[in-house]
Parts: C-alpha cells; structure tokens; sequence
C-alpha cells in the first residue's frame, strides 16, 4: 500500500473513530472478562469448599450412627473416595479418628495429616503437592474427620469454570467489533454523501449544499461551507461584473484611438490630421488613467489593513496636495480650511493624497468656471474628517448611494472620468478605519470626506 494512502488512512476520522471504540471494546471486555474469570474462579473455589463441608459433616453423621460397627463403616467408606471427577467435586481423601487423635479409618490416597490439628482449613505438602485440608470435630468431641483435595485439581476444576464464563465473551468480541465498523460506517455515510456531492460539483455550481441530511455535528461544518460558497459566489460575481465594466471602459477610449488613427491617416487637411491626432492622445490619457486606477483598486482589494502606518498630519498633507493642485489652474480656485493644532492620524501619507487629488480632480470636473473648491481637515467633536467641498450643482439624491460604485458616473457625468475614484476613496478609507461619506450641501454644493469616528493618532 503506499504511503500516502497509509496516511490517509491515519489521519482518516472513519479509521480513528474505528480504532477509539474498537479499542475501547476490547478493553472492556478483557476487562469484563478478567473480572469474569476472577469470580468465576473465586465462586468455584467457594463451592468447593463447601463441598468438603458437606462431605466432613456427613462423615461425623456416619461414624457417630455407625459407632456400634466402626467395622463395617470403614468396609464401606473404604470405597467412598469420588473417582468419577466432576466440574465442582474434584476426587476428594479423607481420614477419620478420635479425639485424642487415633486412626479409625481413612481412604487410600488421604495425606497422613496429624488428627489432633486444629479446627478449620489448611495447607499440608502430600506427594510434593499442596492440599487443601478441612479438619472438623464432632460436637461431642469425641470423633474428628478430615477431608482434603490437591489444591492442583481444584485449580484445574475453577479454571475450567471460569473459562466457561469468559468463552462466551471471545465469542462474541469478533461480533461486537463487525457491529461497531458497521455502526460507524453507518454513522459516517451523511459525511461520505456530502463528500461525495462537493466532489461532483463543478467549478461554475456554487449552490449551497443541503444540511438536512447532515448530522448535527456537521452542520456548522456546511454552514461554514455554505457561507464560504456564498462569499465565492458574491465574490466572482463581483469578478465578472469588474472585468466587464473595465473592458467596457477600456473599449470606448480605444475604440477613439483607433477611429481618430484612421482619420489622421486618410485626411489630407493639416488642421484635421492635427484635431484627430489631439483625439488620439486623450484617448490614450483616458485609457491610461483607466488602467492606472484598476492597478490601484487591483493593488489595495486584497490588502486587510495597512503595512507600514505611520504618523499623519492631516493638515500638512492637504496643504501639500493643494500646492501641487494649484499649478496651472484656470479661473476656480482652491482654498484650505483648517485649525491650528496638529491633526494626527496613523496610517500611509501617499494613499491619503490619492484619496484627496481624485476627490479635487472630481470638483475640478463638476464645477463651473469661476467656483471655489474647499480642501478642508478640521476636528469636530472629537472626529477628525479630511475631504472636499464645492458650490456645483450637487448630485441627484437618488445617485448618492451609488457614488461609490465601481465604474457608476451618474447620469450627469462627464466622459472623461473613469467611475474608479470615489470606489478607490471608499477603499482607502477602509484601510485606514476611517468613514467615506458623501452628500449634498444645504447651501448648495457637494462634499465628500472620510471621517474618524474614534481617536486614529498614534
């Protein structure tokens, strides 16, 4: 057999379970059958005992009924030795006698033990071998009996008994263990089932598996399955959807590329190889910050908290970001609105930027000429909130919600977005703890921040 099949076997639950309860029914039953054996044996040795009782009283009875004709007793109690061996009587010897301990009669093979002993039971050697012998008087004292059996036939007789006893529990082990493997088999076949249906499955079926016919046990085991099915299912659905949106995204842009190409091509008119040219270039701009931010979102999904946070003033990070804004601006202007004390938060100093720049870039490309954008980071009532606010027209209420969705632009958008930003400003926020929140402003206008609901300083 291979070795990794011998370790499957090992690690197998169906074999531990065979092997704990097999093993644990054969010690209960030597177990059993030890203490079987043991009362067996001592329930024997008590019969037995009680048999030369019996067998000395009865002899008293004799000798003080027959006392007349001792004579003829012991003619006749010569013969009376058990030479038929039976399961309880082992052959027994005896020897009767007065009480000053003369002889009157004994059988043929009786160990020569002193009459005079005292009362009750003993051990004597006879022949080299051990004797167990009951000496006993008569109430009258006038006559004593002892009767004894080698302590080898009564050991010979018990253990016969006892095996007797334990015979039926071999007997019945090979059952018990054929009972328990098919117990457990039995047992086990819902997990062989569910097994069985995981395996079958394709790639493509993520429906949940059925729990009824699982065992109690088991079914946090498929709950958990079923869960993990669904976040699969959620998950490349998700798959599905960002790669169709990205593909519809990248195609558009160029599909420009290629029309103004062509154009630029054909035309013989300086100004329109010059426009359809311009149109090339921005559709590779479009192209490249599409696929710029699908690296971004691509780089940080898989990511579960930040690597390497550090100490962040959030007021020195926007006054950065808007210096680098503010470079070749038309007619809107850009203003920062802060307090003076520091506003620290843990986390990574490049993605907030990006947060903030896609948050500028999305008011520089939904504000009229001659508006103002606030870049503002404030605490108020111990949260602190970095994000963007401007006087456009606002988003429609029904689209607030959706803002947020990859690749969604709204009804009002521009082409030239990519819907990647706000979904990147959500992620980012996420990493760092912080809320992405956005709404209309009562005075009219748009805002979108993240917010720290509790304390992020270091």
């Amino acid at each position: 057999m291979p070795n990794s099949l011998q370790c499957a076997r090992l690690q197998s639950l169906r074999w531990r379970l065979l092997r704990t309860v097999c093993i644990a029914a054969l010690l209960g039953l030597a177990l059993s059958g030890l203490m079987s054996y043991w009362q067996a044996q001592h329930e024997a040795e008590e019969l037995m005992d009680g048999h030369l009782a019996q067998s000395a009283r009865l002899l008293l009875a004799l000798v003080r009924d027959n006392e007349n004709h001792l004579a003829d007793l012991a003619t006749r109690l010569a013969t009376v030795r058990s030479n038929e061996a039976n399961l309880y009587e082992p052959p027994l010897e005896f020897q009767i006698g007065r009480a000053d301990g003369s002889l009157l009669l004994r059988s043929e093979h009786a160990p020569a033990a002193p009459l005079s002993a005292a009362p009750g039971h003993s051990i004597i050697e006879h022949d080299g071998q051990p004797w167990r012998i009951l000496t006993l008087e008569a109430s009258s004292g006038d006559y004593r009996v002892q009767v004894g059996q080698a302590i080898e036939l009564r050991d010979r007789a018990a253990l016969e008994v006892a095996g007797q006893t334990v015979f039926p529990i071999a007997l019945i082990s090979p059952v018990l263990l054929l009972l328990i493997y098919y117990s457990v088999r039995r047992a086990l076949k819902p997990l062989d089932d569910l097994a069985a249906d995981v395996a079958s499955r394709s790639p493509e079926n993520l429906k949940p598996l059925a729990s009824r016919s699982a065992p109690l046990e088991a079914q946090p085991l498929v709950a958990a399955l079923n869960r993990l099915l669904f976040r699969l299912r959620d998950t490349l659905e998700n798959e599905r959807r960002f790669t169709a949106d990205a593909a519809h995204e990248l195609r558009t842009p160029l599909a420009v590329v290629k029309i103004q190409a062509q154009v630029a091509q054909l035309t013989a008119d300086r100004s329109d190889r010059q426009h359809a040219l311009s149109q090339v270039l921005a559709g590779a701009d479009r192209a490249s910050r599409v696929m710029e931010q699908l690296l971004r979102l691509a780089r940080l999904d898989p990511l579960a908290s930040l690597p390497n946070p550090g100490e962040i003033d959030l007021a020195e990070l926007a006054r950065r970001v808007i210096a680098e804004t503010n470079r070749g601006l038309d007619t809107r202007t850009i203003r920062l609105k802060t307090g003076d004390s520091p506003l620290l938060v843990s986390g990574d100093a490049e993605l907030l930027e990006i947060v903030l720049r896609n948050l500028i870039d999305n008011a520089l490309r939904y504000t009229p000429p001659d508006s103002t954008i606030t870049v503002f980071a404030r605490r108020q009532n111990g949260e602190l909130s970095l994000g963007v606010a401007d006087d456009g027209p606002g988003v429609a209420p029904e689209e607030l919600p959706r803002l947020v969705e990859r690749f969604y632009r709204g009804r009002e958008a521009s082409a030239e977005g990519s819907g990647l930003g706000l979904a990147i400003a959500q992620r980012i926020a996420e990493l760092h703890g912080a809320r992405f929140e956005v709404e209309n402003l009562s005075r009219g206008g748009f805002e979108a921040r993240l917010r720290w609901c509790r304390s992020p300083v270091v």
